[in-house]
C-alpha cells in the first residue's frame, strides 16, 4: 500500500483508532471517507474536511445503501479499511450471560467485515491498485477470556485476511492485516489497563510501518508481537496467564 493518493473508506472512523487513523490518512494527502452511525459526529468529521457515509455494519442494507453511495460519490475510490468492531464481556455460564453479545459480535466484527468485502469487491479489482485493511487483534493469537467472543472474531479475521490474500493475488487488491495491541481508545475498559500504549502513539507506529513496508501482509507494532508470536517462542501458556491476569 502506498501511503499517499488514495481514496479510503473507513467504516467506523468516528472515534478511537480509525478516527486517529483516518486523520494521519487525511494529512498524507489522501482523500478519507469516514462511515459511522452517529450523525452529530459525521457532520463534525464534514466539517473537517472528510467525506462521510452514515452506516451501521450489523445491518446488510446499511452496508448495501452505503457502499453505493461511497462509489458513486467517490469513483476512485482504491482502498477499504474494515474497522468497525465491538468488545463486551461475556459471562458463559448462563445463556443470559452471554447469547445476545456473542451473537452481535459476529455479526459486527465478523459479518460486518465480510459483507463490506462483497459490497466492495468489483470496485477495487477495478483501480489498478487497491487494498483491504482487515484490523484483527493480539486477541487473535492470545485469547482474553472475558471476551471470548470477541478474541475469536479477531482470529477468525486473521484467517480470513490470510485466505482471500491468496485467492486475490491475481488481482490488483493487496490484503493488509492490522493488528493492535491493546490500545488506550474508548473500547471496554482499556483506559484502565496498565498495558494499553496510547492512541496516538500507535496510530503513529502504524502510519510508519505501512511507509515503510509497502508489501506487507501484516502490520504489528512492536507491543502485540509479545501476542503475536507467542506460539512461534514457545511461551504461550505464560503470556495467556499474563494477558487473563492469572500472574
Amino acid at each position: 500500500m502506498h501511503i499517499t493518493g488514495n481514496t479510503l473508506f473507513i467504516p467506523g472512523a468516528t472515534s478511537g483508532i480509525g478516527l486517529a487513523l483516518a486523520r494521519r490518512f487525511k494529512d498524507r494527502g489522501n482523500r478519507v471517507v469516514v462511515g459511522g452511525r452517529r450523525t452529530e459526529l459525521l457532520e463534525e468529521l464534514r466539517e473537517e474536511g472528510f467525506g462521510v457515509a452514515h452506516i451501521d455494519t450489523a445491518d446488510p442494507t446499511s452496508i448495501t445503501r452505503a457502499a453505493t453511495q461511497v462509489i458513486a460519490e467517490y469513483p476512485d475510490l482504491d482502498t477499504l479499511v474494515n474497522m468497525a468492531g465491538i468488545m463486551v464481556a461475556e459471562d458463559w455460564h448462563t445463556a443470559e450471560g452471554f447469547l445476545s453479545v456473542a451473537e452481535d459480535t459476529v455479526n459486527v466484527n465478523l459479518l460486518g467485515p465480510i459483507r463490506l468485502i462483497a459490497a466492495f469487491t468489483e470496485q477495487l479489482q477495478s483501480r489498478p491498485a487497491a487494498t483491504i485493511v482487515n484490523v484483527s487483534s493480539g486477541l487473535a493469537s492470545v485469547p482474553l477470556a472475558r471476551t471470548a467472543t470477541y478474541s475469536a472474531t479477531k482470529a477468525a479475521i486473521h484467517a480470513l485476511s490470510e485466505a482471500i490474500r491468496v485467492q486475490y493475488a491475481d488481482t490488483s487488491v493487496q490484503v493488509i492485516e492490522l493488528v493492535p495491541p491493546v490500545v488506550r481508545t474508548g473500547l471496554a475498559d482499556t483506559a484502565r489497563n496498565p498495558r494499553a500504549i496510547p492512541l496516538d502513539d500507535f496510530a503513529d507506529n502504524v502510519i510508519a510501518l505501512l511507509e515503510s513496508q509497502p508489501e506487507a501482509h501484516e502490520i504489528l507494532v512492536d507491543q502485540v508481537k509479545l501476542q503475536r508470536y507467542a506460539e512461534r517462542r514457545g511461551d504461550y501458556e505464560k503470556v495467556f496467564a499474563l494477558i487473563n491476569g492469572q500472574q
